[in-house]
């Protein structure tokens, strides 16, 4: 027992000696190719294994033919353990190349594609990681470009609608200060109504920057969808009286929701006044409401008379700016009505849809139902 633990002594302070010197070769190359790092590596590995061996042989006081064997074994495994090493070391660098090369031209703007063929699984990893980011890159690259060209459409757009009224409000404000209007309280009624839409479309402005910037701060409290529809259903009877449109609230069922009661409310405002201002007179804008079991989920749904989408301006609906063609061009606004339901909709976890129904359109607002 006592002879093995000196073996193993010698043995050990032989490899140590050699793995603390392949040690700081390794420091010393650590910027230098994976394939002279791995040819430290397994030199290290031999000479660790040649100097216990050798260490044990000079203390057991070997033959000079037996060490002589000993090392000849040594030295062949070792030319062997490196030439392999240096194949590997090879596939390794040559595979790290090919994948600089394809990361290199994704940096200059060309899709991702992975070398096929790692010769590792850490580059193949690595390979697929860059693939799924290159992914992830493109498809908001596409985001960012279609939100540009909303937002230059939004510009041209808005700016259209102020220059109309402001021009409008220069030309009564002149004619008041020249004395020569002929009924100077219509005028002030006129002057206060554009006062009034203008303020309507400068709110819609800073809330749609609210909501894209992420800074929506929502207070939600549980509510009934019941109480919320009457509220909205309410508050739209004024503009549904004026344009002779009857508002149908019948299919509401009494189901929780945690919202935010003055956004949620706001969302509901603005379906029904684009679903009474597209309505023909003496035609019907129904509102409904009702729990989704499969998903879990609340629908509250807005059916119009405006005669229907056409299938091209539907993926659009909900798009900043889009004001549609045909039955559904507005009389007014910006076109930022709706873009401001879907970004409300979506900061409750929620979603809006739209689709063709007989004789109009349903707008379809999914929200999470209150848990029990």
């Amino acid at each position: 027992m006592r002879d093995l633990t000196v073996i193993a002594a010698y043995a050990a302070v032989g490899a140590a000696a050699a793995g603390l010197l392949g040690a700081f070769v390794l420091r010393l190359l650590r910027h230098r190719s994976v394939a002279l790092s791995l040819a430290v590596v397994a030199a290290v590995t031999v000479a660790a294994m040649l100097a216990g061996t050798l260490s044990v042989a000079w203390a057991m006081f070997l033959s000079e033919h037996d060490l002589g064997v000993v090392t000849t074994v040594c030295a062949i495994a070792g030319v062997v353990s490196l030439a392999v090493t240096l194949l590997l070391g090879r596939q390794v660098v040559a595979g790290s190349r090919a994948l600089t090369l394809a990361t290199r031209a994704f940096g200059d703007g060309d899709p991702f594609a992975a070398p096929a063929g790692a010769p590792t699984a850490e580059l193949a990893e690595l390979g697929r990681e860059l693939a799924a980011t290159s992914a992830k890159l493109a498809a908001s690259a596409e985001r960012e470009r279609a939100l540009e060209a909303s937002r230059r459409e939004l510009v041209a757009w808005i700016s259209h609608d102020l220059r109309t009224p402001l021009a409008g409000l220069r030309a009564m404000t002149e004619a008041l200060e020249d004395g020569i209007a002929v009924d100077p309280a219509r005028y002030h009624q006129q002057i206060r109504a554009e006062v009034d839409r203008l303020s309507g479309m400068v709110g819609d402005l800073f809330e749609l920057s609210r909501i894209q910037a992420g800074v929506l701060a929502l207070s939600p409290a549980r509510m009934s969808v019941y109480d919320l529809v009457g509220d909205a259903i309410a508050g739209a009877n004024p503009l549904a009286a004026e344009h002779r449109v009857r508002l149908v609230g019948d299919g509401v069922e009494p189901i929780p929701v945690e919202v935010d009661g003055r956004e949620m409310t706001r969302v509901l405002a603005n379906l029904l006044t684009n679903a009474i201002h597209r309505t023909p007179a003496d035609g019907t804008v129904a509102v409904s409401a009702r729990r989704d079991t499969s998903s879990d989920s609340v629908v509250l749904s807005v059916t119009d008379g405006c005669g229907g989408i056409p299938a091209d301006d539907l993926p659009r609906v909900f798009d900043t700016g889009w004001r549609g063609t045909g039955a559904r061009t507005p009389p007014a606004g910006a076109g930022l009505g709706l873009a401001i339901v879907r970004g409300i909709v979506e900061a409750h976890h929620g979603r809006a849809a739209v689709r063709n129904v007989p004789g109009g359109c349903r707008f379809e607002v999914v929200l999470p139902a209150a848990p029990n």
